[in-house]
């Protein structure tokens, strides 16, 4: 199996446990969305999961490209659109475009930071993230008052993969969706200094640790 095929599995596995509401003909669709530094990697990553031949260019602002492929044969299509932010953190109230109340249940971040540039790191991580929180929280508040109950689910879904009996589970603040750190051009990070690898890997680790994302 591709990457690709473990993360459908991966998915389905969570959403639908005994896939019991899974038939034949349901498509299966998510949305990502894509920021991070300038020139740090997004394009390269999405060309590469779509496995697409194509040398990247610059994003100017929101770019929007999309992947389908079937699960099973004589099946439909799913279908996955990639949103990337361009501009590091100079466009980041245009992420308020491709997230919205329609999508939010099946929407997910990629956070890619640039390694070779560690003075940037935590600006743009801070930055980033912090006006999407505001923004899918705003949703969530619209939420409640129209849809209550998928509110209800979203919140509840961030803090399923937590372990109660974790000493942090009173400390963490998990991202109100579902988060991936990306720290890319690892092999110019690798040239560092002992000390400077040290502290950058801890801090994306603490990071990680408090939104409950996954790192990589």
């Amino acid at each position: 199996d591709t990457l690709w095929d473990l993360a459908i599995a991966e998915v389905e596995k969570r959403e639908n446990p005994d896939n019991d509401d899974v038939k034949p003909g349901d498509v299966w669709e998510k949305s990502v969305l894509f920021m991070g530094n300038k020139t740090g990697g997004k394009t390269t990553i999405i060309l590469r999961c779509l496995e697409r031949e194509e040398s990247p260019k610059p994003t100017l602002a929101l770019e929007y490209t999309f992947g389908r492929r079937a699960r099973r044969h004589n099946t439909p299509k799913d279908v996955a659109h990639f949103w990337e932010l361009g501009g590091g953190t100079s466009l980041v109230e245009l992420i308020r475009i491709p997230i919205t109340s329609h999508n939010i249940r099946t929407f997910a971040v990629v956070l890619v930071l640039d390694l070779s540039k560690p003075t940037e790191l935590w600006t743009t991580m801070e930055t980033l993230l912090q006006v999407t929180r505001n923004h899918v929280n705003k949703i969530l508040t619209k939420l409640e008052k129209t849809n209550p109950e998928v509110a209800a689910e979203i919140k509840q879904r961030m803090w399923n993969d937590l372990q109660r009996d974790h000493p942090d589970y009173a400390l963490v603040d998990p991202f109100p969706i579902p988060l991936v750190i990306i720290g890319s051009k690892y092999d110019i990070f690798h040239e560092f200094h002992s000390e400077m690898r040290k502290i950058i890997s801890k801090t994306l680790r603490f990071v990680s640790h408090y939104y409950g994302a996954s790192l990589v």
